[in-house]
């Protein structure tokens, strides 16, 4: 490796290298972040402390969590959270603001989903606003967001990305985003098609939850630092950042 050669995402010892990216080198004492991963790159002018890696599965050791982040941030990747003040309401603006966040659900199937309204609000009654997958497994509550997710079984046209989706803005720190990047990374928690809609997805979160207590150090330090920044994201979404950032290098 030259001197100019920096190791953004490396994997785990005895593991190969998960990407590698070259920068025009920097003076010692400047911390810059740079990032390339794949069609994704942003490299912020702005010194930097340290962080801690992130660990993610498979081998992969993401060296620079906080540059990951940011790069990806100047893309669309940032998803508006839920008016707080109708934390149990659900409605046809809760599936549009998915939609602007890419759900792409179409009017027929929000329909659909509304006629699961009464069902889908009372879930969200029994989960507190700021419940958090952070907290440990001990604190999240995990039967009524099992009944939650049963709500939306079953309807045509709607799978887990298009759910979470619609979700993660009303429970930002304890729904995670269930869409194909994440699930291939989650597929050892994956219990298949053969388990019931509510029952799978609730078993992909508990495979997130691990992860993301493993790696809570990490992730509440980079939150920190986008907090001084003026940047509110939760550890969940953070994660789900990190393991896109991860994919794309692969």
């Amino acid at each position: 490796m030259t001197a100019d050669t920096v190791n953004c995402v490396r994997a785990a010892p005895g593991r190969a290298a998960a990407v590698m990216t070259t920068v025009p080198a920097t003076p010692p004492e400047v911390s810059v972040t740079p990032l390339r991963l794949g069609e994704v790159g942003y490299a912020d002018p702005v010194a930097t402390p340290s962080f801690l890696p992130v660990v993610l599965r498979n081998g992969v050791v993401v060296e620079d969590p906080l540059g990951a982040v940011l790069g990806l941030l100047k893309g669309p990747w940032h998803f508006d959270v839920s008016d707080p003040s109708r934390p149990a309401s659900f409605g046809e603006a809760d599936l549009r603001l998915a939609n602007r966040g890419g759900a792409r659900i179409s009017a027929a199937e929000i329909a659909a989903v509304l006629e699961r309204r009464h069902a889908i609000e009372r879930a969200l009654r029994a989960i507190a606003l700021d419940a958090s997958l952070a907290g440990g497994a001990n604190s999240v509550p995990w039967l009524p967001l099992r009944q939650l997710f049963d709500a939306f079984a079953g309807l045509r046209g709607i799978g887990f990305a298009k759910m979470t989706k619609t979700l993660h803005p009303k429970r930002p720190a304890l729904i995670p985003l269930l869409d194909s990047v994440v699930r291939k990374y989650l597929e050892d928690d994956d219990p298949g098609a053969q388990a019931l809609f509510g029952e799978r997805a609730l078993e992909l979160v508990r495979g997130y939850e691990r992860d993301l207590d493993r790696n809570g150090p990490a992730l509440r330090a980079v939150r920190q630092e986008l907090a001084r920044r003026n940047i509110g994201l939760t550890a969940v979404r953070i994660l789900d950042l990190l393991i896109f950032s991860a994919a794309a290098a692969a």
